[in-house]
Formats: structure tokens, sequence, C-alpha cells
């Protein structure tokens, strides 16, 4: 007769895990006195939970306050300069690109009939 296989036997460990799982919990005690086992595990899981909200709460203190950065003493009104005149810059150069993509379109039948009156919609 062949041995069972590793499946089989993990089947059984399965299903005997189950069965005990399903009878201690038909078990009817009061829930007072079955609780006190699954107590450790529920200040474990607490503590697990305090513990990432903590963790992601100082990571994004300590992100704040990198970010703001504090003022170098040399970076005084120079850098403050340096910062205008390179956003002057920038705006010169969008204020040019953008004259550059503009275009002007001649209607021709408007430029044969300088007399002519254009219609304009009557306001109420």
């Amino acid at each position: 007769m062949p041995a069972p296989s590793n499946h089989t036997a993990l089947d059984l460990l399965l299903s005997k895990l189950l069965q005990h799982c399903l009878e201690r919990s038909n078990i009817s005690t009061p829930a007072q006195a079955r609780g006190g086992g699954g107590g450790s595990l529920e200040i474990v899981y607490m503590l697990l939970m305090v513990g990432l909200f903590g963790f992601f709460t100082v990571g994004v203190l300590v992100t704040n306050l990198r970010s703001r950065g504090s003022p170098e003493p040399h970076d005084g009104r120079g850098a403050a300069e340096r910062w205008r005149r390179k956003d002057r810059q920038q705006f010169q150069a969008r204020v040019l690109e953008s004259c550059r993509l503009c275009c002007v379109l001649e209607n021709q039948l408007a430029v044969g009939q300088p007399a002519a009156q254009i219609p304009q919609e009557k306001s109420p």
C-alpha cells in the first residue's frame, strides 16, 4: 500500500484544525470566560496600529520641517534679488514665446471694401 502523500496529510491537518476551531467556538460558555485568551493578541494589534500611525505622523512632520528649511545667514537680499531677476527673465521669455505663436489672419474681403460696415448684433 503506498504511503499517503504530503498533500493528503496537509488536508487532514487542516480539516482537524478547522474542526477544532469550530468546536471551540460552539462552546456555550459566557463571552467573558473565553475572552481571556485573545487579550494579548488584541494588545499587540493595538500597539502595531498605534506604532504605524506614529511612524507615518512623524514622517510627515519631518518632511514638512525639512521642506521649510532654515535660511542661510549669507543668503539674504542677494538670493532674493537673483530669484526676482530669474523670474523676470522667465516671464519675458514666456511673453516673447507667446508673441511668436500669435498670428494675424487677414480677411481679404474686408481689406477690399474698407467703407463697408460690419454687421453687429443688436443689444436689447
